[in-house]
């Protein structure tokens, strides 16, 4: 629930979802080039001894899978500067630390929701986790941003009626309670 209010931009770590989607693009359009100009392959050679044979390389855990090696060296980056006493592990005091530097103080029941969203200690695994689970599912981040420009009336600003107008119209409808939540009327 808190996570994204350390946002990686406010860390001073670039966003590693931004952008891949042009990397991943010239990566396929390089790749189909190659495909389409390589002769056709060789039969494949004998088997080799047991000596030569190569081992089958073991694959990282699953939440690598889902992440670039720039993201994940970007999230490694915002794991090192949330873990303020460098012990490996994210732990409450280090939330806290980390909300303290950015202006904003938290609560203890606060900080428990965000501790209980792991199944265990938070060490990067685990943080990995919490970000592939959060960010599985959602839009893309330019969609995101094109929505909220729709409503930005300067310096990345809305007004509150406006906003409350928006979800209480169009879309999912939001009750006038459920509006206050995410204006933090509540």
């Amino acid at each position: 629930m808190f996570w994204y209010e350390i946002s990686l931009e406010n860390l001073g770590v670039t966003n590693p979802l931004k952008g891949d989607e042009d990397k991943k693009e010239k990566k396929k359009k390089t790749k189909k080039k190659t495909e389409d100009e390589a002769p056709e392959a060789a039969p494949a050679p004998a088997s080799k001894p047991a000596s030569q044979k190569r081992r089958a390389q073991r694959s990282g855990s699953n939440v690598f899978a889902a992440f670039t090696p720039h993201q994940v060296q970007e999230f490694k980056e915002a794991f090192n500067l949330i873990d303020q006493d460098k012990d490996g592990f994210i732990s409450k005091n280090d939330i806290r630390a980390t909300f303290d530097s950015l202006g904003r103080l938290t609560t203890e029941p606060e900080l428990e929701s965000m501790m209980s969203e792991a199944s265990g200690p938070i060490n990067f695994t685990m943080f990995l986790t919490i970000f592939g689970d959060r960010i599985s599912g959602t839009d893309e981040e330019d969609v995101i941003v094109n929505a909220f420009n729709l409503y930005d009336e300067g310096e990345g600003k809305c007004r509150e009626e406006t906003l409350k107008r928006a979800l209480t119209t169009w879309g999912e409808k939001f009750s006038e309670a459920e509006v206050l939540i995410p204006l933090n009327l509540i």
